[in-house]
């Protein structure tokens, strides 16, 4: 259900403030907000974001060794298939597609895993959680989608919280590239790909309605130019 999003300026000058403990460099005065005074905001629905983690799941145990066969038969079993995109079906049927960008999709998952309440933190100095692979199906032993979800017991975060790390990620992924331009230090241990994907599931799950917003954008239609 969506409710009233935050004041945007100040969610805004709490982010900056972060990025100055962080020692990143700070975005320009013009720097866009995400959304304005008056909007609202929701997420998707949570088997949604489930099931997108469940899919990005399965493409990085492709990356990893897990047969073609043995991972379309996972997501037909699960009823996935629909939610597969193509460069993503491409890849877990035919190997097709760039494989270093699918093994990024971990910190993509790890948004996700926040976003749902199953990660505790989504903190920018540090690594996805070392227990993210017990959070996601067990494919090896053939958990399905629905038991999943019977084991998981998601608890999703609230809408006004996600669009708050939303900003924060908005601002970082500058700040991270700017870092990485410029030879400048970066806070912690994860760089500016890693950052870019948290965005990415985060742009993704994060819905804003109001008058300047375009509907919800597909998983591959997430803009991340700006």
């Amino acid at each position: 259900m969506a409710v009233s999003a935050p004041d945007p300026r100040e969610v805004r000058t709490a982010s900056v403030e972060e990025m100055r403990r962080l020692r990143l460099p700070l975005p320009p005065s013009h720097f866009p907000l995400v959304w304005e005074p008056g909007d609202e905001v929701e997420l998707r629905p949570t088997a949604e974001i489930e099931a997108r983690a469940a899919i990005l799941h399965v493409v990085l145990a492709r990356c990893f060794g897990m047969p073609a066969q043995a991972a379309m038969s996972w997501l037909l079993g699960s009823h996935l298939v629909d939610l597969v995109t193509p460069p993503e079906w491409q890849f877990v049927m035919g190997g097709r597609g760039d494989h270093r960008s699918f093994v990024l999709h971990h910190d993509a998952v790890y948004a996700l895993a926040w976003l749902l309440g199953l990660s505790k933190h989504l903190d920018p100095e540090q690594p996805a959680d070392d227990r993210l692979i017990e959070l996601l199906p067990n494919l090896p032993a053939g958990e399905t989608f629905l038991q999943w979800r019977s084991r998981s017991l998601a608890a999703p975060r609230s809408p006004v919280e996600a669009a708050a790390v939303l900003d924060f990620y908005y601002c970082l992924d500058w700040g991270y590239l700017e870092a990485e331009r410029i030879g400048a230090p970066l806070p912690g241990l994860i760089d500016a790909n890693a950052i870019g994907q948290r965005r990415w599931a985060l742009e993704w799950a994060v819905m804003f309605r109001g008058p300047y917003h375009d509907p919800p954008a597909g998983w591959e239609e997430v803009d991340l130019s700006t």
